[in-house]
């Protein structure tokens, strides 16, 4: 009754002439206090006790909830009194763009806040203010959208060392409340939300790829190509028309000049572009594989551009002015400056049993006519069983063991009974010399890191002829290895210099200025000429990421700590 009374009171007084400062001043204080009560009581209660919050409980019992409105004495963040201040509608307006990022408004109360926004703009319009229980309600929802929706932006969704057991990507990091505190007392939540969004223009470019291809999927998206034999340049097909209006919405044909049933020219370079886009061999011919791809629909490619975004958000803020870069889906190396790729080349990456693990680490060293120490899984699998078969096994490929102390026992394994060896038991490590025999080839280029795996020449460069180049035992191979030798060493060594190390019979080791290199993963991209790129998910690491959207458990927000309190609730 009291609380009525109060509010009838405060009603009065707003309808009444205009006040002066001081007693503005006092109402809107007065309001706060109630509100900020409120908060408390919502808090402490884990939602509980308002029926706005049901389903929403554990989100509002998260510490960064709890710690922001325990520093402010639980006073209201987003409103003076019961006026929603202006930097509410601009979070609002973002959140209403979510989509255009590959993310749902329901992550970020979107609906509740809408329905309970409306409410207060009404009665707002009629001068009326809203109970200090539903600015309280309004208040929370607000923070928790802006926090979660900051945290999705800075950190991801998901937590890509829970999605991916061997992903270690170094994400930006951020402290949140404190972005929020700022944004509020200085009127800057615009600015704010911008410095969130990834600022990578490949990011940006995705963004719009993402924007196109949902207008295709609004348009009715494109045809279904029919089984049949092979299309070859030349020929006739009746499936040819549809090829057309595909290659059409897609992009890789511009305009439909023909109607007939040949597979003329026009169609097979859009074919051929078709072909360049999704990392198939681009020969014009529509065979099986191409034909697969074809019909791969486009909420299918949405989806993986919405995973590919997700993608960049764990990235870091800058992956340094230059740097190397390897994208495991595409086979492929760059070496970038600044924002123009200088250097570009064919790699084979780990198989799908030893796949190529995501990282960052630095080059600091080259290593010419290299040693290969054979890892303990190649050892265990693939040369011990080779030894035990052969007795002149490590002869014939050139291998020794070296004990723990360095040193080189081969000649005193005469009497050894490999059949009983067992990979636990092996007397040292295996290492293959340096030659034309060695699979690491002339040169390692070496950023050490846990996984063991760096970048090398190779023996068999006939490999780099496949198109599906997943072949290698977990490193990468790369086709051209003079040429970035010469990239990283000629002004430091000399054309001359640099030729005698790649002709050496002995281990030489090179350093050079720390350079990053980035091993990643990407199943979508747009070029520098706004072509939209697609690769096959050749680790299925796409379908990972794909269910561990979809499951709580991997999510970033529901692995926050909890409070005591919450927990000791959970427990019982």
């Amino acid at each position: 009754m009291l609380k009525v009374l109060k509010t009838t009171i405060i009603i009065l007084l707003l309808w009444t002439a205009p006040l002066r400062a001081e007693q503005v001043f006092s109402i809107v204080a007065l309001f706060d206090r109630d509100t900020s009560k409120h908060i408390e009581d919502l808090l402490q209660s884990r939602g509980t006790k308002s029926p706005l919050l049901v389903g929403i409980p554990r989100l509002l019992s998260h510490e960064e909830i709890l710690n922001l409105y325990r520093q402010r004495e639980f006073l209201p963040i987003w409103f003076n009194g019961w006026q929603l201040k202006t930097e509410a509608q601009t979070l609002l307006d973002s959140l209403r763009n979510t989509g255009t990022h590959g993310l749902c408004g329901e992550d970020y109360l979107l609906a509740e806040l809408e329905g309970l926004l409306r409410i207060q703009t009404d009665f707002a319009n009629h001068h009326l203010p809203l109970s200090p229980g539903s600015l309280a309600v309004i208040d929370l929802l607000l923070s928790q959208a802006f926090l979660t929706y900051a945290t999705h932006m800075v950190e991801g969704q998901v937590d890509p060392a829970l999605a991916h057991v061997d992903w270690r990507a170094r994400r930006r990091k951020a402290d949140l409340i404190k972005l929020l505190e700022y944004a509020i007392e200085n009127r800057r939540m615009s600015p704010v939300l911008d410095d969130l969004i990834p600022p990578h223009t490949e990011y940006r470019r995705l963004i719009d790829a993402l924007d196109k291809y949902r207008t295709i999927s609004a348009l009715g998206g494109w045809p279904k190509i029919p089984p049949g034999p092979t299309i070859r340049p030349g020929g006739f097909d009746e499936r040819v028309p549809l090829l057309r209006a595909l290659l059409l919405k897609t992009g890789d044909l511009e305009q439909i000049s023909a109607t007939d049933y040949l597979y003329d020219q026009a169609t097979i370079e859009a074919i051929r572009s078709f072909q360049a886009r999704h990392g198939l061999i681009e020969d014009g011919v529509v065979g099986p594989k191409t034909l697969d791809t074809l019909n791969v629909s486009v909420e299918e490619r949405i989806r993986q551009i919405e995973l590919n975004l997700e993608r960049w958000r764990w990235m870091p803020k800058s992956f340094g002015e230059r740097h190397i870069r390897v994208n495991i889906a595409d086979f492929s190396l760059q070496v970038v400056e600044g924002d123009e790729t200088v250097m570009e080349m064919p790699v084979i990456v780990g198989t799908q049993y030893r796949k190529t693990p995501v990282f960052s680490a630095r080059m600091t060293y080259l290593e010419f006519a290299p040693y290969w120490t054979v890892p303990p899984t190649i050892l265990r699998e693939d040369k011990l069983p080779q030894i035990k078969k052969n007795s002149e096994y490590l002869k014939d490929k050139h291998f020794r063991v070296i004990n723990r102390a360095g040193e080189d026992v081969t000649n005193d394994l005469q009497k050894i009974d490999w059949k009983a060896v067992k990979a636990d038991s092996f007397p040292g490590f295996l290492r293959m010399d340096p030659g034309p025999w060695n699979p690491l080839g002339r040169v390692k280029f070496m950023f050490p890191n846990k996984f063991d795996v760096y970048l090398h020449d190779t023996n068999e460069v006939s490999l780099f002829e496949k198109n599906i180049r997943s072949l290698s035992s977990g490193c990468i191979r790369i086709k051209r290895p003079g040429e970035l030798a010469h990239y990283l060493l000629e002004k430091k060594l000399g054309p001359g210099k640099l030729r005698a190390l790649f002709e050496a019979t002995a281990p030489k080791k090179i350093s050079i200025d720390p350079l990053p290199v980035h091993i990643q993963y990407w199943t979508a991209w747009v070029d520098q000429n706004d072509m939209v790129h697609f690769r096959e998910d050749v680790y299925f690491r796409d379908l990972d990421l794909d269910i561990a959207l979809n499951e709580p458990a991997y999510r970033v927000m529901d692995q926050l700590k909890l409070d005591a309190r919450t927990r000791l609730v959970i427990k019982e």
